[in-house]
């Protein structure tokens, strides 16, 4: 049996299930608000797993990730604990805005301080009342506004066999070696010695059926791993594969973009990814990839200004390889070539 622990005051036995509402500073109606995390205790001792969503408010795949996981009968027979933070990111969840009331980047406050900023002080308690029970932390993201993301995993690799070995466990088609950024709650946890992962799928404000099933599949996979439940529904087998880097396609004037490739494309250095023009088309510039590899995401918006980004190109030692690994992936997940029934309706 493992011991009981405590959130906020409140006890969590072994072999129990119980959702905690953290107090937060209250709304300038002076309404009362919270943030839930539900706690799930298996009766065996392991790993104490953190799965966090929308840091950033507008960024909801995650939720929705976390919703189907809480209901997934795998984890009914746990070993280890399992604490699931839906909404970290409260205020901007509820204003649909990446940001807090003040602007501030949560996701760029960490270790925070508990007289300091609104962001500042949300950091802290999320540092001070959970991450000091946790082993391992999977953080859920998405692209911007208007800016979708490959299913992705960024992880800081820097040559350790075991972080590599979580990595890939996760199953996403595409591994980011993504080096730790000051401020993120990432980096916050690595300074504290616990292994964080961070997922990348879709966009904000929008949910993605195909990288919603792969989130949940890939913390099931994550927990196998881990020996916190057992064997996870296997889908069509893909081969995760380490990108080497990655590369921005920038727009070379201001326009009207009409992009000529897709999200999980294989494309080669001199591959036109999209023609800039003005509106009637006498102006008219190509962008072009300066790299071979993999589009991992692009710019959902036609109108650009010199010099944005349009365009993020992973780059492999063997191309053809990731791209043969991203189309199965695709095929794994898509609700109309999946091969695994599912509980859950597709979302449209």
């Amino acid at each position: 049996m493992q011991p009981s622990f405590s959130i906020g005051g409140q006890t969590i036995p072994a072999g129990s299930r119980k959702t905690i509402h953290l107090p937060l500073p209250f709304f300038y109606t002076h309404s009362p608000t919270t943030m839930p995390v539900h706690v799930v205790r298996g009766k065996q001792a392991g790993p104490c797993l953190l799965v966090t969503s929308a840091l950033h408010g507008d960024e909801i795949n995650g939720i929705e990730i976390i919703r189907r996981l809480h209901g997934n009968k795998s984890i009914n027979r746990l070993k280890g604990t399992l604490i699931l933070i839906p909404v970290v990111n409260v205020f901007g969840f509820v204003a649909q805005s990446r940001y807090l009331p003040d602007r501030r980047d949560l996701n760029r406050s960490f270790p925070g301080s508990p007289k300091g900023s609104m962001a500042a002080r949300l950091a802290n308690l999320v540092l001070t009342e959970i991450l000091p029970l946790c082993t391992h932390v999977i953080d859920l993201h998405t692209g911007a506004v208007a800016r979708e993301n490959l299913p992705q995993i960024r992880a800081k690799l820097n040559g350790d066999p075991a972080m590599k070995a979580l990595a890939k466990a996760f199953r996403a088609p595409v591994i980011l070696d993504a080096a730790l950024r000051e401020g993120t709650f990432r980096a916050a946890a690595h300074g504290r010695g616990i292994p964080t992962l961070v997922y990348e799928a879709g966009e904000a404000l929008r949910f993605d059926e195909v990288s919603i099933r792969a989130g949940v599949a890939g913390i099931l996979n994550v927990m196998v791993h881990l020996d916190m439940v057992r064997r996870a529904i296997r889908h069509k087998e893909h081969t995760p594969l380490i990108a080497k880097s990655t590369q921005w396609i920038r727009a070379p004037q201001s326009g009207v973009a009409r992009s000529l490739v897709a999200l999980g494309a294989r494309v080669s250095a001199g591959d036109v990814l999209a023609y800039i023009s003005d509106p009637f088309g006498e102006h008219e510039a190509a962008a072009t990839s300066t790299a071979a590899g993999i589009v991992i995401g692009r710019s959902k918006v036609p109108l650009v200004h010199e010099g944005e980004a349009i365009f993020h190109i992973a780059k492999f030692e063997q191309p053809s390889e990731a791209a043969v690994s991203i189309e199965t992936f695709q095929d794994a997940f898509d609700p109309e070539t999946d091969t695994v029934e599912s509980t859950e309706p597709p979302l449209i």
